[in-house]
């Protein structure tokens, strides 16, 4: 061990305690906000999508620019500023209920600059740790992170809903704004001493700086085929998300009890891939582990979209719980090879171009899912999107082929 892993361990301890904070109270707050907005304001259906996109328009607004910006920056420092930032937005929620002026205006605005904060820090965390850890470790420190987060997913929602009853929505609101200074003070003890921002010669005007970053994506052939493994998976979820519902309860007949107990039923499963990932790493292999799961689990979700009313409808739990395992350990493993394959000084750039090209697609899948469910009905549209998932492991297999283990990978070379 060398002198520096205690300081190391100490410093991600550190970040860990505050991420489990905020990622608690992030999933609390996905309740209580909602409900904020349908209780108190007594929000409309088209308000309240309006509350939920402003918190995600972000990502396709400023997400290149935050790359150039994390890449010449001082990584903790954004990291700090952002969860300062969003204490301070969610705080005045609570406050403005308390003066009974609150409204579902500021609601939107709260949600927008939360959503634009969340990009620099997760943009800036993906950047740091690398940083922080050194790259032959990064793949566990993301599995401890995605294990923190999949286990929010599991109780935040049940909490928030308990807490809403019992304090209010509002006041669970000041409960996360509280959850983010604990992670900005978490931040604030990390003793490592963060590397410089590297500068080089040439222009360094923002739009060449994003155009440095598309580059490296675009001529890195494994990172090209795993964006595009992303990507089509995304835009499957997003044609799944939109009729999904209406599957559940119109075609299966399922009562509102039984479809919150099938959708929470993946998250286990999510939780148990994140644990799982260094040892399937370990077996797999550190390159084949980014998508042999994903190539096995991703056919056990079109099960989902065969369940019929009875006791079948069952596999539609069995198929979520499957596509949350694969799914995990592909994003865990594809993040932690990123970190690994791209220089520190286009880090932020790199993070930001390929969250901004994922990110970008889901809105069109949205409406995809919805046209083709109005078309075609909402079985034969689950169907195509479960489909498409296991059409996605394609590109990766392909930027990976022959590989067993990272170091098996050619050194990249620029492209002409």
């Amino acid at each position: 061990m060398t002198p520096a892993m205690p300081r190391a361990s100490r410093d991600y301890r550190l970040l860990l305690l505050g991420q489990t904070t905020s990622q608690l109270g992030t999933q609390v707050s996905a309740v209580a906000v909602p409900l904020l907005a349908v209780l108190v304001l007594h929000a409309s259906a088209w308000q309240l999508g309006v509350v939920n996109a402003a918190g995600t328009i972000a990502f396709l607004v400023i997400g290149l620019p935050v790359g150039a910006w994390t890449d010449r920056w001082r990584r903790r420092r954004i990291l700090i500023a952002s969860d300062l930032s969003r204490a301070v937005l969610l705080a005045t929620i609570p406050l403005a209920a308390a003066l009974d002026a609150l409204s579902i205006t500021q609601l939107v605005v709260v949600s927008l600059l939360v959503g634009a904060a969340r990009v620099f820090f997760d943009v800036g965390y993906q950047s740091y740790l690398p940083d922080l850890l050194g790259p032959d470790r990064v793949l566990g420190g993301n599995a401890a992170m995605e294990t923190i987060r999949s286990t929010g997913q599991v109780a935040g929602p049940g909490l928030g809903g308990w807490l809403v009853g019992l304090a209010g929505a509002a006041n669970v609101v000041a409960v996360q704004a509280g959850t983010f200074l604990v992670s900005a003070g978490s931040l604030l003890g990390i003793r490592h001493r963060e590397a410089p921002p590297e500068r080089h010669p040439g222009p360094a005007t923002l739009r060449h700086q994003i155009a440095e970053g598309l580059q490296f994506v675009r001529g890195n052939h494994v990172l090209h085929g795993l964006v595009l493994t992303s990507a089509l998976g995304n835009v499957a979820f997003a044609i799944a998300s939109s009729v999904v519902m209406i599957f559940m309860a119109r075609d299966l007949g399922l009562s509102p009890t039984l479809i919150g107990l099938i959708i929470g039923g993946g998250s286990p499963a999510a939780l148990a891939g994140a644990a799982l990932t260094p040892r399937l790493a370990r077996v797999l292999g550190s390159a084949r582990v980014v998508w042999l799961p994903l190539a096995v689990t991703a056919p056990l979700a079109i099960l989902g979209a065969l369940a019929r009313p009875g006791w079948t409808s069952w596999l539609v739990l069995l198929g979520t719980a499957a596509a949350e395992f694969g799914q995990i350990v592909y994003a865990i493993t594809s993040v932690s090879l990123r970190q690994r394959l791209c220089p520190p000084r286009l880090l932020g750039r790199v993070n930001a171009t390929t969250r901004y090209l994922i990110m970008g697609l889901f809105p069109a899948g949205a409406l995809l899912g919805g046209a083709l469910g109005q078309l075609i009905g909402a079985r034969v549209t689950l169907l195509a999107s479960f489909l498409l998932v296991s059409a996605s492991v394609i590109p990766a297999r392909h930027a990976l082929r022959g590989a067993r283990r990272v170091e098996d990978l050619p050194a990249w070379e620029p492209a002409t």
